[in-house]
């Protein structure tokens, strides 16, 4: 992750924010307390790394020698008897050196000290902490450490012979008001509870029902609230007209863990005989819609002792009338039985705007969890409705022929070697069919009869089929789709008719070798394909289960999967949630892959080894394809696109040369990393002022991890790890203050105390992700996001590029990875990994660790320039190395460090006019301008009557070469020409060459030279 940020503290809320424990339907007014015990914001503020978050302050009010001071602070942290505290004098603002603790409990305890100075006040900092790290920190407590005087110690162990002065908790102050304690964090003694169970002995569990504006944030202890509250059956509130209402019923499991429990709901009706219906109603913890549109349910136990969180919705109609509307809300078990509570919703006669979603305080964006926004499958542009024809499929630029057993027969790209056109014919990427290979113990293969192609859906966006193919031993039923972006989806369904052994199960892909040039994954970073592959599963240490093989112009990536798969995580934990072995292709292990040339075909082999099957066993082997490139790259757009990486004025962004501004998390209109909805008064009238100037504004926004600051977060935490992956906790002090400690820890932006937590992978969330995209298009004017790394899937990355393409909004996405291939990431190719959504990207930004000074042009071509899939890219790492990116049209990006600058090849762009130039790369077959030299490659921009050629060295030494021009290609005259080469600051001085003579080219360098006639 980039570390680009901009000070500047945001807090979400300001002045005196206290909760008033006496008066639970006042909480926030000024003064709140809990018997003489208040809990407030400070006025003033302190250093929290050293003294903590929170400090109670001590009233001392006469003279005396040791001040003794009982505290009920009612923390939720474990083990406070294990965390020191610090005390200060606020009269002289020094330690105070003699104090005891004695009785500490999560509920109460008992401090002496020392008042040195008399009367006034004095601060006990209860939780003090350093942090260690910076944007992955630790939090680590402080033990015990004052030595008090001994004979000050004795005085207090022996009843105190010197004079005692009184002293007084007066209230808990928090540093600032989000990390205050809020109601619903201020927990119940063990008595307090004890007390509530007996007076509700008699029911197996309790229920109280909660407003929005309290969410539930403990799940080992009841809150105080609910203590001076009590247990009810009664909820009441109000609501708007058209409002996405949400409200919460808090189960406390107090007899016996319950299993499975639901809500079930009632129709609210009015006296006046309207109905809001139970379709409307509903609780996001039992049902809702999966990321693909798909209905889901989940199952809800409480284990004996903890609470749960229900958060109930209600879908207001527009049209409802005015009126208090009645019903019940059951909550049911399986094992306990069941409580109904009685709900009154006063719904007013005002209108909710865009249905209260511009509130999210509120919960009002609960709803989108369960969001099927721009589901349907609908063709994105550049893309073109698919066109059936007999058994052949055409897309954009290829086409997939479907072979009698439903398996791809042939594969044609009809992209041209320059990738900025399409043509006529076609290159094949097989050499025959792709096939199964069924062999008994006896080595004996299984001949299958395959049935009739059945097409089960023809739409501009999908063509799917289905082919059943049989045998004595083995049905197999062959289910294939493709999508108009070269998507290929095939579930392989393998049922065994009879107990049998077999020797081995195989997958064959036999790759043309001209359409196998290059490889990615299975443990090869961009390269030439190796003479041979073997390769294992690992799935423990490897985020590898499939390879991309292919050429510039034809390529395919695939994936071995069953129907199991779970998308691991990525981003420095991969090992913390791998993939999962696929029970058929890893067969315990015993399969694999191998790669090499066989007969006419560089075969791909993907193997299981010997395997045994019951009649009436299934194994699914899955797999899926991506047929490349996607599109042709378009040039105009990324040398006319210049994007500028930093938080500043749009005027000075404008004069810079920028016309695309990247926003990142931590700045001051964004601050908070991918929940970009608290300053968004300031967003907009940041993006209305861009688009004055001409200007378009992208901003960080990505699903991987979440903001603390999300204020959705106890409701997705009450969703167990349905959101969140399980971990062990830690992080930002925060975190650990606040939360259960079942997480795991992500970025952390200093500048902001923003601490991030994982997401757990594909789930409702990117519902909600979506749905945010879409508000932010719609009403902030974003022009297009700013991708650091991923954690969704192409399902996502479709939806998320139709509603930022909506109403022809620009939608651009770049999408930036550091590189992962490293131990933490699994050694997975940032390209492999992502590659399922470069059909939406507009630009790649790989990025940190990668290298660009000790990688070959292989590498370059395959890992990072995006081409042979349709993009083009940037350099970061150390602001790259601007000779080679010239090759494949990248610069570093503007001011994304203190030396990223690229203005200076800016202005030779311009000045050349390379945005209408024709790009003819060095991996173009028809390419007129070659070097004598394969380490030194040409790539070169067409104009008519002038070209401008970018080479550069990978050779070891500094080396002359020489330029092979095809000038009848060229459309040029050897003897009105000259070769220049411009001036361009920290690039090349200027100088002119003999067309035909030598040009030394230093290692890791190049030139930009300018062909054009006199």
């Amino acid at each position: 992750m980039q570390k680009l940020f901009l000070a500047g503290i945001l807090s979400l809320m300001a002045g005196l924010v206290t909760a008033q424990m006496h008066h639970p339907k006042n909480d926030h007014q000024k003064g709140g307390q809990l018997g003489q015990m208040q809990y407030r914001v400070s006025k003033s503020t302190w250093n929290p790394d050293s003294l903590g978050n929170h400090r109670i302050v001590v009233s001392v009010s006469s003279k005396g020698d040791i001040a003794k001071v009982q505290l009920l602070w009612r923390r939720r942290d474990d083990a406070p008897e294990k965390k020191g505290i610090i005390i200060v004098d606020a009269q002289k603002n020094s330690v105070v050196q003699n104090h005891k603790s004695v009785d500490f409990t999560r509920s109460s305890g008992t401090i002496y000290f020392e008042p040195t100075s008399g009367p006034g006040t004095y601060y006990i900092y209860y939780m003090p902490y350093h942090l260690k790290g910076t944007f992955y920190p630790s939090t680590h407590y402080l033990p015990e450490a004052n030595k008090p005087a001994s004979n000050w110690l004795n005085d207090v162990n022996s009843g105190g012979k010197s004079s005692i002065a009184t002293a007084k908790a007066v209230a808990i102050e928090s540093v600032d008001a989000f990390n205050q304690f809020s109601p619903m964090e201020i927990t119940a003694t063990p008595g307090e509870t004890a007390a509530l169970v007996a007076k509700n002995s008699g029911a197996a569990f309790l229920v109280f029902p909660e407003d929005r504006m309290h969410p539930i944030r403990m799940t080992k202890d009841l809150p105080y609230r609910w203590i001076e509250k009590g247990t009810s059956l009664q909820f009441k509130d109000t609501a708007d007209r058209g409002a996405n209402f949400a409200y919460q019923l808090g189960v406390y499991a107090q007899k016996t863990a319950l299993s499975d429990v639901k809500v079930q709901f009632s129709d609210l009706k009015s006296s006046s005989g309207s109905i809001i219906g139970q379709s409307a109603l509903g609780c996001i913890n039992n049902t809702g819609v999966n990321w693909i549109g798909q209905p889901e349910s989940f199952t809800v136990n409480v284990p004996k002792g903890l609470v749960q969180a229900l958060w109930c919705t209600v879908a207001v109609p527009e049209d409802a009338k005015p009126g208090l509307y009645l019903g019940t809300a059951t909550i049911q078990t399986a094992n306990a039985g069941t409580r109904t509570v009685h709900i009154q919703l006063e719904v007013k006669s005002r209108l909710a705007k865009d249905h209260g979603v511009d509130e999210p305080g509120k919960q009002t964006r609960l709803a989108w969890l369960n969001s099927t926004l721009a589901e349907k499958n609908t063709v994105i542009r550049p893309y073109i409705p698919l066109q059936k024809s007999g058994n052949t499929i055409h897309l954009l630029g290829r086409s997939l022929k479907v072979a009698a057993t439903g398996l791809p027969a042939q594969i044609e790209s009809f992209f041209t070697t320059r990738l900025t056109s399409i043509g006529d014919s076609g290159r094949n990427l097989f050499t025959e069919p792709v096939h199964f290979h069924f062999n008994k113990a006896d080595t004996k293969a299984i001949n299958f009869k395959s049935g009739p192609i059945k097409y089960t859906e023809v739409s501009d966006g999908t063509v799917s089929w289905q082919v059943d193919n049989q045998s004595t031993a083995l049905d197999m039923l062959v289910k294939g789709s493709l999508e108009f972006d070269g998507f290929v989806n095939y579930t392989v369904k393998v049922t065994a008719l009879q107990d049998i052994d077999l020797s081995n199960i195989s997958l064959h892909l036999p790759m043309v070798p001209a359409a196998a040039k290059y490889i990615m994954g299975l443990g090869y970073e961009g390269q030439k394909a190796p003479a041979a592959v073997d390769w294992k599963w690992q799935v423990a240490t490897k985020n590898q289960d499939g390879a991309w093989l292919g050429d510039v112009n034809a390529g395919l990536q695939y994936g071995l999967r069953d129907e199991h798969y779970v998308r691991p995580l990525n981003t420095n934990f991969y090992l913390q949630k791998p993939l999962l072995l696929p029970l058929s292709w890893g067969n315990a292990g015993k399969g694999g892959i191998k790669m090499g040339m066989k007969g006419a075909a560089y075969l791909v082999d993907n193997y299981t080894g010997p395997r045994s099957m019951k009649k009436g066993d299934t194994l699914f082997f899955n797999f899926r394809l991506l047929i490349t490139p996607f599109h042709t790259i378009d040039t105009k757009a990324h040398f006319a696109n210049r994007y500028i990486h930093k938080y500043i004025n749009t005027d000075t962004a404008k004069a810079l040369g920028a016309t695309v501004i990247n926003i990142h998390q931590g700045t001051a209109i964004n601050p908070y990393i991918n929940y970009p909805f608290i300053r968004t008064d300031a967003m907009k009238a940041y993006i209305d002022s861009a688009h004055n100037e001409g200007m378009k504004v992208k901003i960080y926004n990505t699903v991987r991890e979440l903001s603390n600051r999300a204020y959705e977060l106890p409701a997705l935490f009450s969703l167990g790890h349905e959101i969140y992956s399980a971990g062990k906790g830690g992080g930002y002090s925060w975190l650990r203050e606040h939360l259960d400690q079942d997480y795991i820890a992500a970025w952390f932006t200093p500048e902001e105390k923003d601490a991030a937590i994982v997401n757990s992978g594909m789930s409702r969330w990117h519902n909600y992700y979506v749905e945010g995209i879409n508000w932010l298009t719609k009403n902030i004017g974003i022009d297009g996001l700013y991708l650091d790394d991923v954690a969704f899937d192409r399902d996502i990355m479709k939806r998320v590029k139709r509603v930022l393409t909506t109403d022809n909004h620009p939608g651009l996405i770049d999408l930036h990875s550091a590189s992962q291939y490293d131990k933490a990431d699994g050694f997975i190719n940032s390209a492999m990994l992502y590659m399922e959504l470069f059909p939406y990207l507009n630009r790649l930004w790989f990025g940190e660790k990668f290298d660009y000074e000790n990688t070959s042009s292989d590498y370059y071509l395959t890992e990072m320039s995006g081409i042979p899939f349709g993009l083009m890219g940037e350099m970061l790492e150390h602001d790259g190395n601007p000779w080679r990116g010239m090759v494949y049209g990248m610069t570093d990006r503007l001011l994304w460090s203190e030396t990223a600058d690229p203005r200076p090849l800016w202005k030779e762009w311009d000045r050349f006019g390379i945005k209408d130039a024709e790009m003819i790369g060095y991996w173009a077959t028809d390419n007129p301008i070659k070097t004598d030299n394969a380490l030194v490659p040409a790539t070169i921009y067409q104009k008519k009557g002038k070209v401008l050629i970018s080479i550069a060295s990978w050779a070891p030494k500094t080396t002359e070469v020489h330029l092979n021009i095809d000038w009848k290609a060229l459309g040029m005259n050897p003897s009105e020409v000259t070769l220049k080469a411009s001036a361009i600051d920290k690039f090349q001085e200027a100088r002119t060459f003999d067309v035909n003579g030598s040009i030394p080219v230093q290692p890791n360098k190049g030139w930009l030279l300018e062909l054009s006639t006199r």
